[in-house]
């Protein structure tokens, strides 16, 4: 698998934190064919947490948020990197975003278990096109 660097926007929707919140969202997004890339869950207080809906389509899902109602937060840029796993696959992203002075302030990123991986990039909006150019040179 060829190494695949791309910007990504992704939505915040903060629920009670309790159970079925998460599992409601994502069976209504699916019945609507709405498609995610990545989703995540985090608490962020006492009784809340953060869905993070990274959507493959963003204007299917912002359609589908206003007639629902449902309060997104969003959309926020975002780079998502996929390809060959590999003992220290993450090394030459972050050396290259470390040498275009790109503060990464959160990551995630997981190996699918058959030598692919997936990783998540957050930094500041105005950093986005800087740290793709970074991580384009000599890939």
């Amino acid at each position: 698998m060829k190494t695949r660097i791309q910007k990504i926007e992704y939505f915040n929707l903060n629920v009670k934190d309790q159970p079925g919140e998460a599992y409601r969202l994502l069976q209504g997004l699916a019945e609507l064919g709405i498609n995610l890339l990545a989703f995540s869950a985090v608490p962020v207080g006492p009784g809340t947490t953060q869905l993070t809906i990274f959507p493959e389509e963003n204007d299917r899902l912002v359609s589908v948020a206003k007639q629902s109602g449902m309060n997104l937060e969003g959309p926020h840029p975002a780079i998502i990197v996929q390809g060959k796993d590999s003992v220290g696959a993450l090394v030459s992203i972050h050396q290259r975003l470390s040498q275009a002075n790109i503060n990464v302030y959160a990551s995630t990123g997981v190996a699918d278990g058959q030598g692919n991986f997936g990783y998540i990039i957050y930094m500041r909006a105005e950093d986005v096109d800087r740290a793709m150019k970074s991580m384009e040179i000599g890939r």
